[in-house]
């Protein structure tokens, strides 16, 4: 049992309190045309003011009191030792296939640069150029890896918090992430989980990333303390939900003993369960309609825990019959993302206009350029708070996406 978690996150409704995010850097700008697709970008959003709108975002969270913590300040903190940063490096070139000769070689490049630099090198990635190979020179092998500029790709994705790991109760998962574009993005999380005297011996990992089944936290939602929802989307398998489920269901640090495994579209608009759903207040959820046929139905399956820990199946096909039964709930209030328009609602989803933050019950933190799905919630009564959206847009995730609680009150 943990003594004195580090971590606290029972719902997706309780009043935030720390958050953790990343401040989109040089890694951004490191995008081209020709690497868009690989780095699951379609578009190259302008820094300087992708950093403004993250700014603006960062200051609306701490305007209500929310302490903002940087993914790239504990890293940087890490790996201030010299131990703890050279096993990092070796992980994280290893990752990347290089060894022998090569390691130590980019591993000698990535020596000389401060602590600093070095974090902020691993988040816009190694120039080729910059290392100077003593050994057989990687310069003269031929193929597509020569003609790419980059030893190891930028992180353009990291500025989305949410998906490398997912904290619910006193722990998270560490997510073996679906591309391999954002895979060292998990890797940071690992050692700052491991190193960070934040951190370190006050949480529960519920699972790590060494794994080949594939789970992202834009599809883990927590409904409360003992329900979470998880989509089985393109980025999260059924086999890592599975594994999940028979690690908090058997943990004696865990009190979940219920998971709502909904299937959702597997599609780069749709990449993501908190991109089509999203929970406002103790009875009120944003949707896409989209996910659902005209009477509600989906494939959806309640995982519970049995008398001995097994986890049982039970299969269901309306979402809302099954939020109000695993919540316990006589009636709730599903707000449709665009008003369920044809021709709003699909825009408005592709622009992040269901993916709010919650950051407390019944006040959310969304995109301005959705204005449709805003008003919308507004007329429910919900409380929106509305950031600039222009650039950090064009990377696919909003209010949601680019945050990670860390704690909330309990409900």
């Amino acid at each position: 049992m943990i003594k004195n978690p580090a971590i606290q996150v029972n719902s997706e409704i309780g009043t935030l309190k720390t958050v953790l995010l990343h401040r989109p850097g040089a890694e951004i700008e490191n995008i081209t045309p020709d690497t868009m697709e690989r780095l699951l970008f379609d578009d190259i959003p302008f820094l300087k003011n992708a950093q403004i709108e993250h700014d603006y975002f960062a200051k609306t969270l701490q305007d209500k009191g929310i302490e903002t913590v940087y993914i790239e300040q504990l890293l940087e903190d890490v790996l201030a030792d010299s131990a703890v940063k050279d096993d990092f490096l070796t992980r994280y070139l290893n990752e990347h296939h290089y060894m022998n000769d090569a390691m130590k070689d980019i591993k000698g490049y990535l020596n000389t640069l401060s602590t600093h630099d070095l974090v902020a090198t691993i988040y816009a990635g190694v120039r080729r150029e910059l290392v100077d190979f003593k050994h057989p020179n990687l310069h003269d092998v031929a193929g597509s890896d020569a003609e790419n500029p980059f030893l190891m790709d930028p992180l353009p994705n990291a500025y989305f918090t949410r998906d490398p790991q997912a904290m619910m109760g006193s722990g998270l998962t560490i997510n073996y992430m679906t591309f391999e574009a954002r895979r060292p993005e998990s890797l940071i999380t690992e050692f700052v989980m491991k190193y960070h005297p934040r951190f370190a011996g006050n949480v529960d990992i519920w699972l790590d990333r060494n794994t080949d089944a594939r789970i992202e936290g834009g599809d883990e939602l927590v409904l409360n303390d003992h329900v979470l929802a998880v989509g089985v989307s393109q980025r999260t398998s059924s086999r890592a939900i599975q594994a999940l489920a028979e690690e908090l269901f058997t943990n004696e640090d865990s009190n979940f003993d219920t998971i709502v495994a909904v299937e959702i579209p597997h599609n780069h608009a749709m990449m993501h369960l908190d991109t089509v759903f999203t929970m406002v207040n103790y009875d009120q959820f944003t949707v896409f309609p989209g996910i659902m046929d005209d009477d509600g139905k989906m494939n959806i399956n309640v995982l519970h825990a049995g008398d001995q820990g097994q986890v049982v199946m039970e299969h269901r096909t309306n979402l809302k019959d099954t939020l109000k039964e695993v919540l316990k709930l006589d009636d709730l209030d599903l707000i449709e993302t665009g008003d369920g328009d044809p021709i709003i609602a699909p825009r408005e989803q592709w622009n992040d206009g269901s993916n709010n933050l919650t950051i407390a019950p019944g006040e959310v933190v969304t995109y301005d350029r959705n204005y449709v799905s805003i008003k919308l919630m507004q007329e429910h009564g919900i409380k929106v708070n509305e950031i600039k959206s222009s650039e950090l847009a064009r990377g696919r995730g909003g209010g949601r996406c680019m945050s990670q609680p860390i704690w909330r009150d309990n409900l």
